[in-house]
C-alpha cells in the first residue's frame, strides 16, 4: 500500500498553521509523517508549533531562523521525506479527512502514474472552484506541450502530489533559482515534473480547500494583472523550464514526437487535439507534413469520439 509524507510550509500563518496540520493528522488514511517547515517566521510561528506537535510523533518540526523561500522550504521538506509519495500543503490552506484516501486509491491501483493533482476549493475572500477538468483524466505525458508552449498541467501546491523519486528531480535546482521562487514554487514541481516525463493523473477528490485573506491577496506574482509583472513571471517559468530542458536533454528536435506524446492521453479533450495539431505546425519539417501531422491528430479525436 502506498505511503504518504505531507510536506506543509509555512511563513508568518500563525493564525492558520495548526488548521492546516490537523487537517493532515485527521486523514481517514494516514500519512507515515508530517513534515512541518516553519521558514524563520517573526510572529509566533515557531512557539505555536512547538507547543501544539513538540512531543507529537506524527509531526517532524523544521523551525528556520532565516526565511529563505517557499522553494528552500519544499526542499528542505523533501530532503526529510521517507515515503513512498509526497504531498504539498500550504500552511493557509487545509484538506478535507478523504484527501488521501482518495489520492492514495489512485497510486495504488496505477504504478504508472507518477504525479496526481486535484480539484481545488476557494474560500475565505473569494468562493470558487479551481478544475483542470469536470471528471478524472489520465493526463499522460507532457513534455513537449511544457517546453515548446509552457502549457500547465497542475494546480495550487495544496493539490499536488508527486511519487518520491519525481518530487525530487523536480527540485533539484542550483541556488540560483531559489530567489526566482520564493513564492508560487509549486511552479518548480508542475514543471520540473512535466519536462522530465512524469505521468500526471488528474482526480477531482473536493478535498483541497484554498484560503483567500489578506496576505496572500497581496501575492503579486500570483494575482497581478500588470503586463510588466506578467512578463516577468513568464520569463522566470521559461528560465526554469530551460534549465529543467537542458538537464532531460529537450530540444527542439522533439516537437516531431509531438503525435506520440498526444497518444499517451487514454482519453483527451478536444483542447488537447488542437494543441497537440498546434505543436505539429511548430515542426522543421516540410510545411506538407506539419499540415498532415496535424490534420492526423484532429482526425484521430475525431474517430475515437
Amino acid at each position: 500500500m502506498t505511503t504518504f509524507s505531507v510536506v506543509v510550509t509555512s511563513y508568518n500563518y500563525c493564525a492558520f498553521v495548526a488548521e492546516a496540520v490537523d487537517s493532515t493528522l485527521a486523514q481517514t488514511r494516514q500519512p507515515e509523517q508530517v513534515i512541518v517547515i516553519d521558514d524563520g517566521s517573526t510572529d509566533g510561528s515557531a512557539d505555536l508549533l512547538r507547543q501544539r506537535y513538540g512531543s507529537d510523533p506524527r509531526v517532524t518540526l523544521l523551525l528556520l531562523t532565516e526565511n529563505a523561500g517557499q522553494l528552500a522550504a519544499f526542499q528542505r521538506g523533501v530532503a526529510e521525506a521517507s515515503a513512498d509519495v509526497i504531498c504539498f500543503l500550504d500552511a493557509d490552506d487545509r484538506w478535507g479527512p478523504d484527501y488521501l484516501a482518495r489520492i492514495g486509491e489512485v497510486y495504488d491501483r496505477r504504478s504508472v502514474v507518477d504525479f496526481v493533482l486535484s480539484d481545488v476549493h476557494v474560500f475565505g475572500r473569494e468562493h470558487r472552484s479551481i478544475e483542470y477538468a469536470n471528471r478524472p483524466m489520465d493526463l499522460g505525458t507532457t513534455v513537449i506541450s511544457t517546453y515548446i508552449l509552457s502549457h500547465w498541467s497542475g494546480a495550487p501546491s495544496s493539490a499536488l502530489s508527486l511519487r518520491a523519486p519525481w518530487a525530487r528531480r523536480s527540485l533539484d535546482l542550483p541556488a540560483e533559482y531559489l530567489g526566482d521562487w520564493r513564492r508560487a514554487a509549486d511552479s518548480c514541481l508542475v514543471l520540473g515534473a512535466s519536462i522530465h516525463g512524469a505521468r500526471k493523473y488528474y482526480l477531482p477528490t473536493g478535498n483541497v480547500h484554498y484560503r483567500i485573506h489578506e496576505q496572500n491577496e497581496a501575492c503579486s506574482c500570483c494575482r497581478s494583472t500588470d503586463p510588466a509583472t506578467l512578463y516577468l513571471g513568464k520569463m522566470r517559468a521559461r528560465r526554469l523550464i530551460g534549465y529543467y530542458a537542458r538537464v532531460a536533454g529537450v530540444d527542439e528536435s522533439w516537437i516531431e514526437l509531438s503525435r506520440d506524446e498526444f497518444k499517451t492521453k487514454p482519453d483527451p479533450t478536444w483542447a488537447d487535439a488542437r494543441r497537440y495539431a498546434r505543436l505539429s505546425l511548430h515542426s522543421r519539417a516540410p510545411w506538407w507534413n506539419r499540415i498532415e501531422g496535424a490534420v492526423k491528430i484532429l482526425a484521430s479525436w475525431l474517430t475515437s469520439r
